[in-house]
């Protein structure tokens, strides 16, 4: 059986004039990168035509360690829409090195539900995630020369400076550091650390901004900490949101790529769900609309995490509304919530999986609480067991709920035309019409009560001394309107990783929150969660290499 690589490379791409072409784009509307990739000008989008299209949401259970194949879905039913005669446009995040060399491996989808050039995406692209790594920690040079600084000094408190660092790679050994050693020449000494650049407040502006003036506004807006009197500082202050915009002039211009069948796909932004609000851009997935009757998105991890937060944040923010939501669901993540072992997932265990079941059936709930009834794809597996496939159909049946095997991994666009014509039947009826769970007058407490209780199923919030004392802090700062972007565990619905299935009656721990207001949200840091990840033992670096011919081998 052939890797995900070694198919990928099996294929010939079209020449992105050709694929630009299928949407009605011109050569010379392209920011050519190659023979295969391009950037898109913002003039492209329409907003009253993006209004006419539809828009569907990919999401999916709580995931295993290995993710559930939101991404890879999502490329088959665009591939299987487009097959139906469905213009549709395919619009994904792109990939951190952060998991490309680390457990999770590459973002691009996999088998015959890949998008392409594989190996460009999943290393350094266009080079967008450099870009907002260099905007990002401009900030930070800016802030520590102030620090130094005698004659434009802002009279910053070392000890109140928020404002990390960020690198694009999985680092543990840099999450907490101590800068400014070396004498009077090297600074002025204090604590810090390093976020993973996915993690950056800047990436989660990127995806979020309306477009150069709402880039900068936002960029303005970045707190950063405080004076020795006690004043807040925002990068304005710093005069920084100018030239941080220009660093990132072609970084907010969407990227296109193509399918393996050859069909459009828009590549923009890489926000983790677990640490961030986990979608791509508004502009990208504006310009899909703009451009196609159908645009098929996704949000990262389970929809605890990337579809709340693509609701009450992307959605909210921008105005966007998803016409149906597809729920990823794989037999080996039933079973592995029913109580199977990781090693013991590809044995067939229908008394488990079904014992894994309320997991489904909470996101089906959590769905439903935006006014929005799921589709269930069941993302299948070469193990997978007429048996375990027919426990999963019967169960969303006994629900009322639409579902649909999606064998998109061998088979592509065709193992998805069951998917498509059930998704493009919901959406041309055009019944879902969302609410955001949570109105942004309320308080913030009331807020995360609202998506820990209805969405996790926490009966409790516990907010430790320094969560309490960062309360007080938004309140007094007059932020109590931001978005919530809850930080937590991907593994469980609640905050505690080892909690599999469907957990109740736990109380979930909120250890400090920090502030993103350029992107509009705050950030409740909840149990164990690290914004900066590690490399596991074994990393999938370990197995990637480059031979004479520059062909790569190791990449999945």
């Amino acid at each position: 059986m052939k890797t995900d690589l070694e198919i990928a490379q099996s294929i010939q791409p079209k020449a992105i004039q050709e694929i630009a072409a299928q949407l009605g784009i011109g050569e010379d509307q392209l920011d050519l990168y190659g023979k295969h990739k391009a950037k898109l000008p913002h003039s492209l989008i329409d907003l009253d035509k993006g209004a006419k299209h539809h828009l569907i949401l990919v999401s999916a259970i709580t995931p295993t360690p290995a993710g559930e194949g939101k991404t890879t879905v999502s490329i088959g039913l665009t591939q299987g829409l487009n097959r139906i005669g469905k213009k549709t446009t395919v619009v994904l995040r792109e990939p951190s090195l952060g998991p490309v060399f680390g457990i999770k491996g590459g973002a691009t989808g996999g088998g015959y539900s890949q998008v392409l050039p594989m190996e460009d995406i999943n290393l350094h692209f266009t080079g967008d995630f450099s870009a907002v790594e260099k905007a990002h920690n401009l900030l930070a040079a800016l802030l520590d020369n102030n620090l130094q600084s005698r004659k434009h000094s802002l009279r910053l408190d070392p000890r109140k400076i928020n404002w990390k660092r960020v690198m694009d790679m999985n680092d543990r050994a840099l999450r907490q550091i101590v800068v400014g050693l070396g004498g009077t020449t090297g600074g002025v000494p204090r604590e810090t650390g390093f976020d993973i650049t996915a993690a950056s407040e800047v990436m989660a502006i990127l995806c979020l901004a309306q477009g150069v003036e709402d880039l900068k506004r936002r960029l303005g807006n970045i707190f950063v900490g405080f004076t020795l009197d006690q004043e807040p500082i925002f990068a304005r202050d710093l005069h920084a949101d100018g030239a941080m915009a220009a660093l990132l002039k072609d970084a907010i211009k969407p990227n296109l790529v193509q399918t393996i069948e050859g069909n459009p796909a828009l590549i923009h932004g890489g926000p983790f769900a677990n640490i961030a609000q986990g979608t791509n851009s508004v502009l990208a997935t504006r310009t899909a609309l703009s451009l196609s009757e159908f645009v098929v998105t996704e949000a990262g991890f389970g929809f605890d995490l990337g579809g709340e937060k693509f609701f009450d944040i992307k959605c909210a923010s921008s105005g966007l509304n998803p016409n149906a939501v597809v729920l990823v669901a794989t037999i080996r993540a039933l079973k592995f919530h029913g109580g199977a072992k990781l090693n013991e997932l590809t044995i067939p265990n229908v008394d488990a999986l079904r014992a894994g079941l309320p997991n489904l059936a909470k996101h089906i709930e959590n769905v439903k609480l935006f006014n929005v009834n799921p589709i269930v794809a069941i993302n299948k597996f070469t193990n997978d067991t007429d048996a375990e496939i027919a426990a999963i159909l019967d169960f969303c049946q006994e629900l009322g709920v639409e579902c649909a095997v999606a064998d998109v991994w061998g088979k592509g666009g065709e193992g998805a035309i069951e998917l498509a014509e059930k998704v493009s039947a919901v959406v041309v009826e055009r019944k879902n019409r969302f609410k955001p769970l949570y109105q942004m007058d309320w308080s913030i407490e009331k807020k995360i009560e609202t998506v820990a209780k209805n969405i996790y199923g926490a009966k409790a919030i516990d907010y430790l001394p320094k969560a309490k004392s960062d309360l007080k802090g938004i309140e007094q700062l007059g932020m109590q309107n931001l978005a919530v972007c809850i930080a937590k565990t991907q593994k469980s619905l609640s905050d505690n990783p080892a909690l599999l299935g469907r957990p109740e009656n736990f109380t979930l721990t909120v250890r400090e929150i920090e502030i993103a207001s350029g992107a509009g949200f705050i950030v409740p840091i909840t149990g164990d969660i690290m914004r900066m990840p590690g490399l596991p033992a074994e990393p999938a670096a370990e197995k990637i290499d480059i031979d004479e011919k520059g062909r790569i081998t190791g990449l999945f």
